[in-house]
């Protein structure tokens, strides 16, 4: 599923760019998960933002998307994935949807990026915040790559991988010329790696449930039951080691 996403948001990507400028920023704007929209109701964009870029994606971007949504679909399956993805993208949009719904007077350059062509907004001071383009990917992907993060076999690894993710989101936040979006990857980025610590968490408190377990206790029994049954003589006159019927107690990944 992962390369048939990635390639639907490059093709579409393209064709969106060949659009006249002003269609184009009227057509991403209508999907954006901006104030403007949500305030409305539009709570539909939290889906379709996610299926739009504001330019084509750079090669990259491309592959780093490809590889941790297809890293994660490999180890989790495209539905879990999908939810994380979901949880990130829809999560961190409506977060940064109630940190700027208050504030109308925001200052007009703590924008996304512009579109390359794209007519300026013009009107009082925060327009520009609340009617702002905010599609793409980005927060699916920061939220998946924390989840990997939180999701490593070694704890040192998992926490070396989780902080230092943290960091580097943390960098474009705190200097000057932020932008909302600054804090939308960030945000996305905890999301991703509370998913993926919660996940290892219930993982190793629950290490072999359903049906491990039941294949676990059923080959274990017919093999106590034959040594007993099989008397002293048998244990000693070279018999089998029973280890043919024991169930690895591994966890189930």
């Amino acid at each position: 599923m992962t390369p048939l996403y990635v390639g639907a948001l490059q093709l579409g990507a393209y064709a969106t760019a060949r659009l006249p400028a002003s269609r184009r920023t009227a057509l991403l704007r209508a999907h954006s998960t901006n104030v403007a929209n949500l305030r409305a109701g539009r709570w539909g964009t939290l889906a379709t933002s996610a299926a739009f870029a504001e330019r084509p994606i750079s090669p990259a971007y491309g592959v780093a998307l490809l590889a941790a949504l297809g890293t994660a679909e490999a180890r989790w399956g495209a539905g879990r994935t999908a939810a994380v993805f979901a949880a990130g993208h829809v999560g961190a949009s409506l977060l940064i949807y109630a940190g700027l719904r208050g504030r109308p007077g925001a200052r007009p350059e703590a924008v996304a990026p512009p579109i390359p062509g794209a007519p300026g907004d013009a009107g009082a001071a925060g327009g520009a915040t609340a009617h702002a383009v905010d599609v793409g990917a980005s927060y699916g992907f920061y939220a998946t790559l924390g989840a990997l993060a939180a999701s490593l076999p070694h704890r040192g690894a998992r926490v070396a991988a989780s902080g230092g993710l943290l960091a580097l989101g943390a960098v474009p936040v705190v200097r000057r010329g932020r932008t909302f979006t600054d804090a939308g990857h960030l945000t996305a980025l905890a999301l991703g790696v509370a998913i993926g610590a919660v996940r290892t968490a219930a993982r190793g408190r629950f290490p072999a449930t359903g049906r491990a377990s039941a294949e676990a206790a059923a080959s274990t029994t017919p093999v106590r039951e034959a040594a007993v049954s099989a008397g002293p003589r048998s244990a000693r006159g070279g018999a089998r080691p029973a280890g043919d019927g024991i169930a690895s107690q591994r966890g189930v990944v």
